[in-house]
C-alpha cells in the first residue's frame, strides 16, 4: 500500500495532481519571492521577444517544481517539453530533444543531478551558445558537426543540489531554493483544490488537513482526495473538522503529520536505545529499511520538525518528540477509557 504522506509521486494520484495543478501565477499559491522574480524576468523577455534565463529549482520533493515549470511556460506562451535525468542515458537521447525544440521553448529536466557526464557535457554549449556538437563515426574517421539551436530555456529541478557539478550549476542564470509552504498557504491550496473537485470544505476542515500536510502541496492534495472519498461514503458531503479528524485517524496520520513508519523510527530509538544516539546502519538493520531510504525519505521531515537530531555519534530523539509521543499516548488512553 502506498504511503499517504510520501513526498514522492504516487501512480494512483498522478491524474488528480494534474487536475489540481495551477496553470498561471495568479492561481499559484506560495513561493512569493520566486513568483515575483520570475514575473519580472518573463515580462522583460516578452518585451524583448526572447527567452528567459536558464533556471535551476532545488529543494525537497513535492513542492511544485514541475508545476512551476508549467506555469512559466504558460506565462511565456511557450511549449513545454518534460524529461528527466535518468531517462537521458545517451548523448543521442538529449540531442534528439534539443533538435526538436522551437524558438523560445522550455525544456524541463527533472532530477537533473542524475545526468551522466557524457550527456551533461552536451548541455554546456547548448545552454551557453545555443549550439549542439555531435560526433559522427568512430576512430580516425570520426568528425564533429555543429548544429545551431533555437533560443530556449532550460529549467532544471533537483532534490540534491550538492550533487550538481560546478560547470553545470554555473550556467543557470536563476537559482532558487523551493521553500516548504506555511499552513496558511497549504490551507489556501486545499480550499482551491476542493473548489476544483466540487467538494464542499469548511475552513476548520481545511486547516486540520493543512496542519498534517508537512508543508507540501503534493501531500495536501493527496490527503484532500482521501478525505473526500471518506466524506462521500461516511460523511454528509461536507469536509469539516470532525470528518477530517475521523479520516486522518483511519489513515494513521497524527497531529504532527507522522504515520506508522515515522513513529516506528522514533519508537525504535526510544525503546531500544533510550533515545539514542544510535548509528544509521544499526537503525537500518533494526527497522529492515534501506539506509539510503531512511536518510532521504524518512529522516528529513523528522529533523525538520525537531523530533530527530543527526549527530556525529548517531541519531538522537529530542525532548519535543518525547512530549509529542507522551501526548499521543495519553490521548489514546483517555479515548480507551471513554470507550470502556
Amino acid at each position: 500500500m502506498d504511503r499517504v504522506v510520501t513526498t514522492s509521486e504516487v501512480e494512483n494520484d498522478i491524474e488528480i495532481q494534474k487536475t489540481l495543478r495551477p496553470r498561471c501565477f495568479k492561481d499559484y499559491i506560495g513561493q512569493v519571492s520566486l513568483k515575483e522574480k520570475m514575473s519580472i524576468s518573463i515580462e522583460a523577455a516578452k518585451k524583448r521577444g526572447g527567452s528567459i534565463d536558464h533556471i535551476l529549482l532545488y529543494g525537497p520533493p513535492g513542492l511544485g517544481k514541475t508545476t512551476l515549470a508549467g506555469v512559466i511556460a504558460t506565462e511565456m506562451g511557450a511549449n513545454l517539453k518534460i524529461t528527466s535525468g535518468p531517462v537521458l542515458e545517451r548523448a543521442g537521447d538529449l540531442a534528439a530533444i534539443l533538435t526538436s525544440l522551437e524558438e523560445n521553448d522550455i525544456l524541463f529536466i527533472d532530477e537533473i543531478h542524475r545526468l551522466n557526464n557524457t550527456v551533461e557535457e552536451i548541455l554546456y554549449p547548448a545552454m551557453e551558445d545555443k549550439e549542439l556538437d555531435i560526433i559522427i563515426g568512430k576512430g580516425p574517421s570520426a568528425r564533429s558537426i555543429r548544429i545551431e539551436l533555437p533560443s530556449f530555456t532550460l529549467i532544471g529541478a533537483t532534490t540534491r543540489a550538492g550533487l550538481l557539478s560546478s560547470p553545470l550549476r554555473d550556467r543557470f542564470g536563476v537559482t532558487h531554493r523551493m521553500e516548504y509552504y506555511s499552513e496558511e498557504e497549504i490551507t489556501d491550496i486545499i480550499l482551491r483544490g476542493g473548489n476544483i473537485l466540487g467538494v464542499k470544505i469548511e475552513m476548520d476542515g481545511a486547516k486540520e488537513l493543512a496542519s498534517r500536510s508537512r508543508g507540501t502541496p503534493r501531500i495536501a492534495n493527496r490527503l484532500l482526495k482521501r478525505v473526500r472519498d471518506f466524506c462521500e461514503i461516511r460523511g454528509n458531503g461536507t469536509i469539516d473538522r470532525e470528518i477530517s479528524l475521523k479520516a486522518l485517524e483511519i489513515l494513521g496520520i497524527d497531529s504532527a503529520g507522522l504515520d506508522d513508519l515515522d513513529r516506528d523510527i522514533v519508537n525504535a530509538i526510544i525503546d531500544n536505545y533510550g533515545g539514542g544516539p544510535v548509528g544509521i546502519d544499526t537503525l537500518s538493520l533494526m527497522l529492515g529499511e534501506d539506509k539510503r531510504t531512511l536518510e532521504e525519505v524518512y529522516e528529513p521531515y523528522l529533523v525538520k520538525i525537531g523530533y530527530l537530531k543527526r549527530t556525529n555519534r548517531g541519531r538522537m530523539v529530542t525532548e519535543r518528540a518525547y512530549e509529542h509521543f507522551k501526548g499521543v499516548k495519553e490521548l489514546g488512553e483517555n479515548e480507551d477509557k471513554h470507550k470502556s
